[in-house]
């Protein structure tokens, strides 16, 4: 069933493209919170490093950080920095809690820096595209990156003889995927606008009051 949101005023200040990119990130900041939800309950010992006393402590502490867009305590590198800093083998800190912190900054980074859009604002096609594909690096670096004893650095998929867990995969696919359409749409918005000017300053200048009858017609050829 989908879920309709409810009226507010400041949608009344938002066009179409605003509102797609609204709910594009909210929908993908609540993927994300749960994949950080899942990754710390495969990986449990990640949250004890950040310093929380609770794993529900170490997750208010990311979503706060992402949701006012400011840095995690403790860390000292934002969006695709502490993306990289959590899949470094080298890295001793919550790596869950960086990684997801780092992709959740980049994306509203890739939103001019907001969560939610009005008319004033704008988005920049190429950089939402680049948000998705960072997004897709991370899914791949998680399931191929091993530490030195061999090890994957997080525990996410698995794929055994007792069955296979590709949840991680399909909630970072839906991320990609709302990611691309929105950086599609803006793309297209601003195509459409020059076609949209062009056929109407046309159709102003030399389509008006074509023939629609044979009456019109003997009239346009006085």
């Amino acid at each position: 069933m989908v879920h309709a949101s409810k009226l507010t005023k400041g949608q009344l200040i938002q066009s179409d493209p605003n509102r797609m990119a609204n709910l594009e990130i909210r929908d993908n900041l609540d993927a994300l919170y749960l994949l950080m939800d899942k990754l710390y309950k495969r990986n449990p010992g990640e949250w004890k490093k950040s310093g929380a006393n609770s794993r529900e402590e170490a997750m208010a502490r990311v979503r706060r950080a992402i949701d006012e867009h400011t840095a995690l305590p403790g860390l000292e590198v934002r969006d695709t920095k502490a993306m990289e800093l959590a899949l470094d083998p080298h890295f001793q800190g919550d790596r869950v809690g960086t990684l997801i912190y780092g992709i959740g900054d980049m994306l509203i980074a890739a939103h001019g820096g907001k969560r939610v859009q009005y008319l004033i604002d704008g988005l920049d096609a190429q950089r939402v595209y680049n948000a998705a594909r960072n997004v897709e690096i991370a899914m791949w670096l998680l399931a191929q990156r091993k530490d030195s004893a061999g090890h994957p650095l997080l525990l996410s998929n698995e794929v055994s003889d007792h069955g296979r867990n590709l949840s991680f995969e399909r909630l970072f696919g839906t991320i990609i995927g709302r990611t691309d359409l929105v950086a599609e749409f803006t793309a297209e918005k601003y195509r459409r606008a020059v076609i949209d000017y062009g056929q109407s300053f046309m159709g102003g200048q030399f389509l008006q009051f074509l023939p629609v009858s044979d009456v019109a017609g003997a009239a346009s050829s006085l």
